[in-house]
């Protein structure tokens, strides 16, 4: 049997607003029911199977799990919310309809992959350090990366909180200034890639994320996201 809900209801739970914006919002046309504008307030859905579009974008029911990626641009801070008014991740989800939370972070100005989810095991198996979750960067560094660094890099590097376990470097470029290389490590310390090279006494032009485990960043444009049909599986 189909188990039906106000419309309102339904859009309220999703976070689109109050009940009163919300029907403010159903009156005045906003919301699309597979497909077809509604603008009565006693309409009842299905959200299991009926599709509700808000903005252009489908709102998921509440207590479905949620899994995606967004590619974060630079200059924006790695929350849903920001005191101080800076751009935020969360203004680049908020057209998802539904409250979900960030799987770790990027800094400030490294660009990429940042996974999002509702499913707290799931985003508890990519964090965890005993998964050893692989990160993987695509880095330009200024000067060129000696062999014996990347020997280094591989071995672990000692930092101020503890010798690095071993990183998968790989050199795409070489110019007269800089390297471009691609660098995967295996802990989620903070800013580990970044305090790698500075360690070797390089410093960081660009870096950007483009793999977590077994997501991976792809075509996805820059500040823009996509929902995955079903959790990647973490490997233990």
């Amino acid at each position: 049997m189909r188990e039906l809900i106000r419309l309102n209801k339904f859009l309220r739970d999703a976070g689109v607003a109050s009940r009163r914006k919300v029907d403010e919002i159903i009156k005045e046309g906003g919301i699309k029911v597979n497909g077809v504008v509604v603008t009565h307030l006693g309409v009842r859905i299905d959200p299991k199977t009926d599709v509700v579009e808000f903005q252009g974008r489908r709102l998921e029911p509440v207590g479905r799990k949620i899994y995606g990626i967004l590619n974060k641009p630079f200059g924006v801070v790695s929350t849903m919310s920001d005191p101080e008014g800076r751009p935020c991740v969360g203004d680049l989800l908020r057209p998802l309809g539904i409250k979900v939370f960030l799987v770790g972070r990027l800094d400030f100005d490294t660009m990429g992959l940042l996974p999002f989810t509702n499913d707290g095991q799931w985003a508890h198996r990519l964090l965890h350090p005993r998964y050893h979750v692989p990160r993987t960067y695509k880095a330009t560094i200024n000067g060129l990366l000696s062999e014996s660094d990347v020997e280094r890099l591989k071995k672990g590097v000692a930092l101020t909180d503890g010798t690095t376990q071993g990183a998968k470097v790989s050199v795409l470029k070489k110019a007269e200034d800089h390297s471009i290389l691609r660098i995967t490590v295996f802990e989620g310390r903070n800013r580990l890639v970044r305090r790698l090279f500075e360690a070797l006494g390089y410093e960081v032009i660009h870096l950007i994320r483009i793999g977590f485990g077994p997501l991976t960043l792809g075509d996805l444009k820059v500040g823009h996201y996509k929902l995955l049909e079903k959790p990647p599986t973490i490997k233990a």
